[in-house]
């Protein structure tokens, strides 16, 4: 878990992505920023200011060695080529190559591809289009901001998932756009009736991926959507985008955290992007 940080007190560590809990009713989601074996509560530290200095290390997130620049959020080069987690299979499900005999690690992928996974529906920047292992949620939502969220379908894979995500994305986006997010743009959605439109308007694509892999490997889900909140104490009209290869230093009043972003009275940053970065913060 890490040793939890006073508010006063500095330290350094590689960056983790942000640890998010979410509030109970409409209280808002727990932040954790994690830098190494350190964590410091983010929402007691709204509206005072956070400084944060990278100091030019990177360590990679799986092998721990030194690496001059980060691939695929926080591995080193032979790392991000030689793991499952770093294939684009992950990122397109659909292309999963397991069943070819190519999957570059079976048993990472038999272990995390090969269990129920779940298409949902969330309302982040508008409506898209997501999937996630069924262990992920709300996790999911959280990271990407999303201010409503609704489970639609279990499947048995992620290729399974992929297959149905490529079917919805006909209809609906499967992006969010992170300026609007962030800018609190977002109106609220009756994501009961999109779903039930998307459902209606998708019936045929979803009874043939049924013939194709199995009548009851697509269960449809019966659930009530979840509202998420975020500790945001003014949001951005104007998004600046700091960036540690950029600017070593990034401070400002911290205003808010969404997703995995940061909002300083300076500027915006996304942290889950220099997962690996050595950073100060004070």
């Amino acid at each position: 878990m890490g040793e939890l940080i006073d508010l006063a007190t500095s330290f350094r560590g590689h960056l983790s992505k942000m640890a998010i809990a979410p509030g109970q009713g409409d209280e808002p989601a727990r932040y954790h920023l994690r830098a190494g074996d350190h964590r410091i509560d983010l929402n007691a530290r709204l509206g005072q200011p956070l400084r944060l200095s990278y100091t030019g290390a990177i360590a990679c997130t799986h092998c721990g060695r030194p690496t001059n620049k980060s691939f695929g959020q926080g591995h080193c080069f032979p790392c991000f080529k030689r793991l499952a987690q770093c294939d684009t299979c992950i990122v397109k499900p659909e292309t999963c190559h397991y069943h070819a005999g190519t999957c570059r690690e079976p048993a990472w992928g038999e272990q995390h591809c090969f269990q129920p996974h779940v298409v949902y529906l969330a309302n982040s920047s508008g409506l898209k289009v997501g999937i996630t292992r069924k262990t992920q949620l709300p996790t999911r939502w959280l990271d990407q901001g999303a201010i409503q969220a609704l489970p639609i379908l279990e499947v048995d894979t992620r290729l399974q998932s992929g297959k149905v995500e490529m079917l919805f994305k006909e209809a609906v986006a499967d992006r969010t756009n992170w300026r609007a997010m962030l800018k609190g743009e977002v109106e609220p959605l009756d994501l009961i009736a999109e779903r039930d439109r998307l459902m209606a308007r998708l019936e045929s694509g979803l009874a043939g991926l049924r013939e194709y892999v199995g009548i009851d490997s697509l269960r449809e889900i019966d659930a009530s959507p979840t509202h998420l909140h975020y500790p945001v104490l003014e949001s951005p009209r104007k998004i600046v985008s700091h960036n540690f290869d950029k600017s070593r230093e990034v401070s400002g009043l911290l205003m808010g955290l969404k997703g995995q972003y940061v909002i300083l009275d300076t500027g915006v940053i996304n942290l889950r992007k220099f997962t690996g970065y050595e950073i100060e913060v004070a």
